[in-house]
C-alpha cells in the first residue's frame, strides 16, 4: 500500500491554500489527494473520492515524488489540442454574420478552407465564446413615441392596474395580430450587443382579434378576410355582451381605430360600462397581449402547421381555444 510520507508543517499550509483557492480543479484535486494521502487514506479510498482509477492515483503521487509542489499542475502542452485556432474562430466570426441562421454552412465552410471536420456542438460553443447568442430577430420599428406622452400614459395605465388589482374595474387589452404560412420572424446567431433586424412584410393571413387579461382570460375572434374598423367596432359589440362591470380596453392608436364610425360608437360603449385607452404611438410594449402573439408564434405554434392552410388554421384555433389551461403566460 503506498502513501505519500514526510510532508512538513509549511507543505501542508501550502497544500491547504492550494487546495482552497486554486482556480484549476485539477490542481485542488492533486493537493487534497496528496493530503488526504498523509492523513493515512489508502488509494483504494481515494479512488472512491476523487472518482478515477488506481493508476490516475499513482501518477498523481509520482508526479509528486519526482517535481513536489509543480507536480500538481499540467504541464505546457498536455490535454486535448483544440481543433480550431484564435485564427479560425475570428474567420467563423466573419462567416456567421454573413449565414446567421446556417450552422451547417458554416461547417462546410470550415471543412473546404481549414480541411477541419467539427460538429455544430464544436461551432456553438465557438460562437459562445465569441460572445454570439441564439436569439429572435426584431423588427425595426417605423418611430419612436414622444417622451412626455410615453410616460404620461404610462403612468396612467399603472394607475388602472392598480384599480384593477383594488377591484374597481376590468383591465383588458386588445389588438389583432395575423398568422400565415411564412413562418414568421426567424433566430439566428447574433453577436453580443449587436441586433439583426429585417424588414417588416404582407402576406395572406388568418386574422385574429382579441381581448384579454392578466389572468389569461382570452376572448378571440378569427377572421380570413381584411380588418377594417367595421369589423373591430362588432367584435367589440359583441364584447361588451360579456361585461359586469366598469371595464377599460388598452389599444393602439392604429387608424382603424380612429375612424368616425369607430368614435361615434365609443359613447354608446360608455354607456356599457366599457371605456377605451389608447396607448402613445410606437410603444407595442405597453399593450400585453403583444406577449400572447409571440408566445403563438414562437413557441406554441409547431413548425408542422406551416405545411397547410387548414393545419395553420387547426393550430391558431386550437392554441386559442386552450389558451388560460394548457397555454399559460405569468404576467407577475
Amino acid at each position: 500500500m503506498r502513501f505519500i510520507q514526510g510532508l512538513s508543517h509549511e507543505t501542508l499550509s501550502v497544500l491547504q491554500r492550494i487546495y482552497k483557492h486554486s482556480t484549476h480543479y485539477r490542481v485542488r484535486q492533486r493537493a487534497h489527494c496528496i493530503m488526504l494521502s498523509f492523513q493515512g487514506y489508502s488509494t483504494t479510498q481515494l479512488q472512491d473520492i476523487f472518482q478515477v482509477d488506481r493508476i490516475t492515483i499513482y501518477h498523481w503521487f509520482d508526479a509528486w515524488d519526482s517535481h513536489r509542489l509543480c507536480g500538481l499542475y499540467d504541464k505546457k502542452g498536455r490535454g486535448r489540442r483544440q481543433k480550431l485556432t484564435p485564427e479560425h474562430q475570428e474567420q467563423i466570426r466573419q462567416w456567421v454574420k454573413l449565414f446567421p441562421k446556417n450552422l451547417n454552412k458554416i461547417r462546410a465552410l470550415v471543412k473546404e478552407a481549414f480541411d477541419i471536420v467539427v460538429s455544430k456542438e464544436t461551432i456553438k460553443r465557438v460562437l459562445k465564446s465569441l460572445q454570439f447568442s441564439w436569439h429572435r430577430l426584431r423588427r425595426k420599428s417605423r418611430g419612436c413615441p414622444d417622451p412626455e406622452e410615453y410616460q404620461q400614459k404610462k403612468d396612467a395605465l399603472e394607475a388602472l392596474k392598480k384599480q384593477e388589482a383594488a377591484g374597481e374595474l376590468d383591465l383588458f387589452y386588445f389588438d389583432e395580430s395575423g398568422f400565415c404560412l411564412v413562418p414568421y420572424i426567424p433566430y439566428a446567431w447574433q453577436e453580443q450587443g449587436s441586433t439583426m433586424t429585417i424588414e417588416s412584410g404582407k402576406s395572406r393571413r388568418l386574422n385574429i382579434l382579441g381581448f384579454m387579461n392578466r389572468k389569461n382570460e382570452l376572448q378571440a375572434y378569427s377572421i380570413e378576410g381584411t380588418v377594417t374598423s367595421a369589423v373591430v367596432i362588432d367584435c367589440i359589440d359583441d364584447f361588451c355582451k360579456t361585461v359586469h362591470k366598469k371595464t377599460v380596453i388598452v389599444m393602439d392608436n392604429a387608424r382603424i381605430h380612429k375612424s368616425e364610425a369607430f368614435e361615434a360608437k365609443q359613447a354608446a360603449w360608455a354607456k356599457q360600462a366599457v371605456g377605451l385607452f389608447f396607448l402613445p404611438t410606437y410603444s407595442p410594449e405597453l399593450n400585453l397581449i403583444e406577449i400572447l402573439w409571440r408566445f403563438m408564434k414562437y413557441e406554441w405554434i409547431d413548425f408542422e402547421a406551416y405545411k397547410s392552410w387548414k393545419k395553420l388554421v387547426e393550430y391558431v384555433e386550437n392554441v386559442l381555444a386552450g389558451f388560460g389551461e394548457e397555454y399559460k403566460i405569468n404576467f407577475s
